[in-house]
């Protein structure tokens, strides 16, 4: 077990009606808000009208960010940050998914920053300084609203890159069950695809294999994610299977499933990114997609060991090969592609697609080659 330092300064509202304790906690740290949201879903399940009446009975006043997309875009961001400095807000208000959270914490730190926003994702320094920013989560997946990450695509050159800082965590974050309930099927199933991938990075990656409290740590949270999905796809108004899967979501990528691991890489989310950055797919159809190949790839140069553990933990199997076969169908089961063609993207661009990787593969410092990366995706064909 390798020596580490856990800290997570997020506070986590969890539960029905705290939307509005949020907005008492925003009303702290400052009195005008820049209000990032998605395509206007928000509208339609309660919680803008929920959210902008807890902000405006607790004095603060609100200027709109709209328009988010899934996979949210580099000139999207700038014109929210020329939106914050305009209106002179002093702190970010995020409702929706991963997404919407993602490029809030991308203007936070570019109102603060002189420079091109840009910069934070290419390699230069991370923020050091950022609006404070607080979130209502509607859609359990990235873990955003309890890290200090997030992931922007320049839709000009085709780089879907992240940044990370400290400065970037949420204050408080609201975690509602019951704004879930009204999600589409195929976000239910991304959602879990891309909490699983979380857990699977670390696991499957990590030098030290002798961790054992982390590795329990991941196989429950990843049988929660399953468990809890499969309740949600047979009754959508499971408020307890709800609560489960969103809770599991942000612990999933809180900092807390690798303690103690070492060496770990995001291997497949780097593959991912290029997929979703040329192809723009939801990220956790290109999960869905990369993971099956390349636990395929880690079977034929790592070995079974950490596969069949995972899998007789998570899913009752006995081999490697039932491991992936099971990771598979429970995709399959939840509605999300495994093979490229059913994302529409065709054999013959492998090649782009890996070369398109290799760019955050040598940014994030992993040590692997294009030949490679063409292999793996060559087990999604």
């Amino acid at each position: 077990m390798q020596n580490f330092t856990f800290v997570n300064p997020t506070r986590i509202l969890f539960g029905k009606d705290v939307i509005g304790k949020l907005a008492a906690e925003a009303a702290k740290a400052g009195k005008k808000a820049l209000l990032v949201y998605g395509g206007g879903s928000i509208k339609k399940n309660g919680v803008y009208n929920a959210l902008t009446a807890a902000l405006a009975a607790n004095g603060v006043a609100v200027t709109e960010h709209a328009g988010v997309k899934p996979n949210p875009v580099l000139s999207h961001t700038r014109e929210g940050i020329k939106k914050a400095l305009a209106e002179g807000c002093d702190l970010i208000v995020a409702a929706g998914g991963g997404s919407v959270i993602d490029e809030a914490k991308a203007i936070a730190a570019g109102t603060k920053y002189n420079g091109d926003v840009w910069d934070f994702f290419s390699g230069k320094p991370a923020p050091r300084e950022a609006l404070p920013l607080f979130t209502v989560l509607t859609l359990p997946a990235t873990g955003s609203e309890m890290n200090s990450g997030c992931v922007i695509t320049n839709e000009a050159t085709r780089q879907k890159y992240s940044t990370q800082s400290p400065v970037l965590f949420p204050k408080v974050s609201a975690l509602d069950p019951e704004t879930t309930l009204t999600l589409p099927r195929p976000q239910i199933a991304y959602g879990a695809v891309d909490a699983l991938a979380h857990i699977i990075e670390g696991y499957f990656t990590t030098k030290d294999r002798d961790v054992e409290i982390t590795d329990e740590v991941v196989h429950a949270l990843a049988r929660a994610i399953v468990a809890s999905t499969e309740r949600i796809l047979k009754d959508p108004a499971d408020y307890n299977a709800r609560a489960s899967m969103m809770w599991s979501a942000t612990l999933a990528l809180n900092g807390l499933a690798t303690c103690g691991y070492g060496g770990t890489n995001f291997i497949n989310h780097a593959i991912e990114h290029a997929l979703s950055a040329i192809y723009d797919i939801a990220h956790g159809a290109g999960l869905a997609i990369v993971m099956p190949a390349w636990f395929k790839h880690h079977l034929a140069t790592e070995g079974p060991a950490r596969l069949e553990k995972f899998g007789h933990a998570v899913f009752g199997t006995s081999s490697a090969e039932e491991t992936i076969a099971a990771f598979e169908a429970f995709f399959r089961r939840a509605g999300a592609p495994v093979r490229l063609a059913e994302a529409a993207i065709p054999a013959d661009a492998i090649p782009e697609i890996a070369a398109n990787a290799m760019g955050l593969i040598r940014m994030w410092g992993m040590k692997h080659e294009q030949p490679e990366i063409e292999k793996i995706l060559r087990n999604a064909v």
